[in-house]
């Protein structure tokens, strides 16, 4: 808490919705100054109305970052690079932007004098994990005010009524129009549907919940056949072949396929996942960017890496991406392994023809400079410098320990016979 006469800073990372507003006027009666952080990491959101929201409640300051091409460039590109999916499903829309956030939130900290962060994530979830290993991470002796964590704060705010009720008689702004009976969560890299009624994970959602992609029944009857290019396993230009379009730079790129997966239906998973604090959760996300990347990817490290490299590389991914969905992006284990998927990449040239069409990215065609798929060798037509007597060989060394276990079994069953 503030003391003196002096008021202790406190870098309040804002979105403009009810509960950090709340937040914002709390921290300001703790006797606070409050620095209003508000990221751009993709959002439909309009931030200065959220900046003269939160000025209005009592910011001192309101400091927007854009940092929607370093998402792409150092966040999203980097996950598809290396194939992550938590638990076989997920891309992680939200947990790749939470280290970002946090990283320039210090950075406005420390620009600022302030000696506090604070964060409206709830006791709950991921984000506050994410959050704040990020924060200590990077400044071990910042002070963290996490409200939802807070005996007072919860003693106050019991749930959303209280919280509209301490808005109303502070003269917060309430936008009624926003009020959805569920969570949501908005990046370039997707958009989640979580919490309130979707909380049953028996319940079917209804069709307006989803607002990035349209249902498969409404997608268009043609199919969209794109061209995507791969500079060291990074994508680095789309051609969409029924128009001729061409996307090249790296955020515009992605948008585009944003939009072209939206419109044709790509990208919504319906999942119960595992959260770090060991609370099931159930989870709407639409990525339809981010899977059309990560289909592609896929495809061209199949003619470009070696198979004992993707073997390697296969055991790790799952690892990382259980570290960013846990909120250790700034952790030597993860600079371990982003410098062991760059060097995977080195190769990873070529291009990806892709077919869209209605919900499904269908691999057409691929092609690489650096392909180690040779066609003579592999074809059932043409003996192409293999010599299919040295198989004989080759099974007979791999049945070596096969025939020594089938000897065992064989053995330990007589010896079992005598017995009886």
């Amino acid at each position: 808490m503030a003391n003196g006469n002096v008021k202790e800073k406190v870098v309040l990372a804002y979105s403009g919705g009810l509960d950090t507003s709340c937040i914002l006027k709390w921290l300001l009666d703790k006797g606070y100054e409050v620095i209003a952080y508000i990221a751009d990491v993709g959002q439909q959101e309009d931030f200065e109305k959220a900046k003269a929201k939160a000025l209005k409640v009592g910011a001192s300051k309101v400091i927007i970052k854009d940092l929607k091409k370093e998402f792409v460039t150092d966040y999203i590109f980097p996950a598809i690079r290396a194939n992550a999916i938590y638990e076989g499903r997920y891309l992680m829309g939200t947990s790749l932007a939470r280290p970002l956030i946090a990283k320039y939130q210090m950075s406005v900290a420390m620009e600022e004098g302030a000696q506090y962060v604070s964060h409206g994530a709830t006791g709950k979830g991921n984000d506050q994990v994410r959050f704040e290993l990020s924060y200590l991470a990077l400044n071990p002796k910042i002070k963290i005010i996490a409200p939802w964590k807070n005996a007072e704060f919860l003693a106050q705010f019991k749930g959303r009524d209280d919280l509209i009720k301490y808005a109303k008689a502070n003269g917060i702004p309430v936008d009624a129009t926003l009020k959805k009976p569920y969570s949501e969560d908005e990046n370039l890299m997707h958009i989640s549907h979580e919490a309130g009624i979707l909380e049953d994970p028996g319940k079917i959602p209804d069709e307006s919940v989803y607002s990035r992609t349209v249902s498969v029944a409404k997608a268009p009857d043609k199919s969209t056949v794109l061209e995507i290019y791969f500079k060291d396993g990074t994508p680095v230009k789309v051609v969409n072949k029924n128009d001729g379009t061409v996307k090249e730079e790296p955020l515009e790129l992605f948008l585009y396929l944003n939009k072209v997966g939206g419109e044709n239906g790509v990208g919504r998973i319906d999942m119960v996942e595992n959260r770090f604090v060991g609370i099931k959760s159930r989870g709407l996300y639409e990525t339809p960017g981010g899977t059309i990347l990560h289909t592609a990817h896929k495809d061209i490290e199949s003619i470009a890496m070696d198979r004992e490299v993707m073997r390697l590389r296969d055991m790790l991914t799952p690892r990382y991406a259980e570290i960013i969905y846990n909120g250790f992006w700034f952790s030597p284990e993860m600079d371990f392994l982003n410098a062991a998927f760059d060097k995977s990449q080195e190769f990873i040239d070529g291009k990806v023809t892709l077919e869209i069409f209605k919900g499904n990215v269908f691999t057409r065609a691929r092609e690489s400079p650096s392909s180690l798929y040779d066609q003579d060798l592999g074809s059932m037509h043409i003996e192409g410098g293999f010599n299919q007597m040295d198989s004989a060989g080759f099974i007979k060394v791999n049945a070596i320990r096969l025939m020594a276990h089938r000897a065992i079994i064989e053995k330990m069953g007589k010896r079992r016979k005598e017995k009886k």
